[in-house]
């Protein structure tokens, strides 16, 4: 049997007692040092995050924990087309739920999602870390496929199709057209 290796602290850790946050609102501000953004960059296989702040606000009642907030960074991300770094700005709304997590395996109990429900972090031992949901809301709001500004005339030198080629409704175009030159006159 192997020992499972201690899962290394989040890059970006914010960690927020239960008991502190009581029955009033919280409005704060996460900011991430140098030292985080450079460990986030890693993580998220980007060239770099020059900044991270999120103007959040925190609020309990008896079940869950509503934290709402915005995310701004600015960060450079590689073309997926010529690997070359470019600028993003991100703005990033967010509403995440936590919730405590239970023993009860997953699909034992009927759950009815809201839309405010969407987000749901579940925490332990009577706290929540806040800079690694920021974090994660962070890598989720990042392009999966992201274009720089020169990757449309490089796709082109380099013969790849654009998207609209390349997808379903470009291979419907070239049967189309393909079928029209096949008329008889």
């Amino acid at each position: 049997m192997t020992r499972s290796q201690p899962l290394p602290p989040p890059e970006l850790s914010d960690i927020i007692k239960l008991s502190d946050i009581g029955g009033m609102a919280i409005k704060g501000q996460i900011v991430a040092d140098e030292n985080q953004r450079r460990a986030l960059a890693k993580r998220f296989d980007l060239p770099s995050i020059e900044a991270i702040t999120a103007d959040y606000r925190l609020e309990a009642n008896e079940e869950k924990i509503i934290f709402t907030g915005t995310i701004h960074s600015e960060l450079h991300q590689s073309c997926a087309i010529s690997g070359q770094p470019f600028p993003v700005h991100v703005d990033e709304p967010f509403n995440i739920i936590f919730v405590e997590k239970t023993d009860t395996p997953p699909g034992e109990e009927e759950i009815e999602l809201e839309s405010e429900d969407c987000d749901t972090i579940e925490y332990e031992a009577a706290q929540i870390d806040l800079g690694e949901a920021v974090a994660q809301t962070l890598y989720l709001a990042l392009d999966p496929y992201p274009r720089g500004p020169d990757a449309n005339s490089i796709a082109e030198k380099k013969g790849l199709k654009s998207e609209e080629e390349a997808g379903p409704f470009g291979a419907l175009a070239a049967l189309k057209a393909g079928l029209g030159e096949n008329k008889p006159s």
